[in-house]
């Protein structure tokens, strides 16, 4: 399974700036947790609203928001802990609302 994180517009990387905010530790799990989605081990992931959150039962309870386009393709969206779910459920829903419209975008594009 091929597994990418959503780059917006302008240019910035919602997953990788919450990456690059985790301790060594946690960004190992987080590593390893997306090896497994890339092996195709969706077992952690909840589905909910079109999105995904996998998680992780160590330290803060990490979470990793994501959608899956196909049988082939994982979008990684953002992450977050426990603590600040709801906030993050609320800001991946939004995140993948806008990958939705530039999809569809494109594809109106490609279509002329």
């Amino acid at each position: 399974m091929e597994v990418r994180e959503y780059i917006r517009e302008d240019g910035s990387n919602p997953y990788q700036k919450w990456f690059n905010s985790l301790d060594a530790q946690a960004a190992a799990k987080v590593t390893v947790a997306i090896t497994r989605l890339k092996l195709g081990n969706t077992s952690n992931v909840k589905w909910f609203d079109g999105i995904g959150e996998y998680k992780i039962n160590w330290g803060a309870g990490y979470r990793i928001y994501l959608a899956q386009e196909g049988k082939e393709l994982i979008i990684l969206f953002g992450g977050g802990t426990k603590k600040k779910q709801q906030a993050d459920i609320k800001k991946a829903k939004t995140l993948y609302q806008e990958y939705k419209a530039r999809k569809r975008k494109l594809n109106k594009k490609n279509k002329k």
